[in-house]
């Protein structure tokens, strides 16, 4: 395959004023497959596999042997898309040793294009770091659900006297440090545009507004998979969730009742 027609993180980095980044998360192979056949430019692996896929609360259990397992699926069936990989909880903060090393096995192991990190100007340096040695970055500052026992939950970030004029200076800091582009969740419209104008990299908005130069959303949470809870920012484009169910229902029935297999399903 020609890598014209692969997306990278600088082919995504150029969009910025010119086209809308589209992006979404992808946990397997045939989800993934779907999501490279539809065009999506960006496919990330995010650490929300943790609730969607593996049953936690949160993000904070999740680890790096599961990101790597998830990510090789993901990057198996998507040879177009920007496979972006989630750095879980504790695999990149401890040093930038532990982040090169961590970062480096996604890339090396699971066939990822790049890695994410959350968190703002403190994370120059690593960031920084892993660019410097050849791994893509995609950061990630407002709401950052690997803080969320710091933050108090899952609050919208920017609102108090202060933490927008913050959260600029993060973006900015994050953009001068190497990342290709930065995620920006959960934090007033206003602001998220503010920051877009700000930055030299494409910003990628979940929860952010329509002022971001591109979009991010849990697969899980458009397709109605993810049980009846939907985050205000969510819009819901299909609701599989309930169809699943009809279809269980109606296989379970005809197998209790003699009627599946039928002769036009036997040898």
């Amino acid at each position: 395959m020609s890598e014209l027609t692969r997306w990278t993180a600088p082919r995504i980095a150029s969009l910025k004023g010119r086209e809308k980044i589209v992006s979404l998360t992808a946990y397997d192979f045939s989800m993934a497959r779907m999501l490279d056949e539809a065009g999506i430019h960006l496919i990330l692996v995010g650490d929300s596999l943790g609730m969607t896929m593996l049953g936690y609360e949160n993000t904070l259990p999740v680890t790096l042997d599961q990101m790597l397992h998830h990510t090789a699926a993901v990057a198996r069936g998507a040879p177009h898309s920007l496979v972006v990989t989630d750095l879980p909880f504790l695999t990149y903060q401890v040093s930038v040793e532990q982040a090169l090393s961590n970062a480096g096995r996604c890339i090396k192991e699971a066939g990822a294009g790049a890695v994410k990190v959350e968190g703002g100007a403190f994370r120059a340096p690593t960031i920084r770091a892993l660019v410097e040695n050849g791994i893509p970055v995609l950061g990630h500052i407002g709401l950052t659900p690997q803080s969320i026992r710091a933050m108090g939950g899952y609050k919208v970030q920017g609102r108090k006297a202060g933490e927008a004029e913050d959260l600029i200076a993060d973006a900015r800091a994050v953009a001068e440090a190497g990342a290709f582009a930065i995620v920006l969740e959960a934090m007033p419209s206003d602001l998220a545009s503010a920051i877009t104008s700000a930055v030299p990299v494409p910003t990628i908005g979940i929860g952010a507004g329509a002022g971001c130069d591109g979009q991010i959303l849990v697969l899980h949470d458009i397709l109605g998979l993810y049980g009846e809870f939907k985050p205000k920012f969510v819009k819901r484009y299909a609701n599989l969730g309930p169809e699943i169910k009809k279809a269980l229902a109606e296989y379970s029935a005809e197998v209790r009742e003699g009627k599946f297999p039928g002769p036009e399903q036997s040898y």
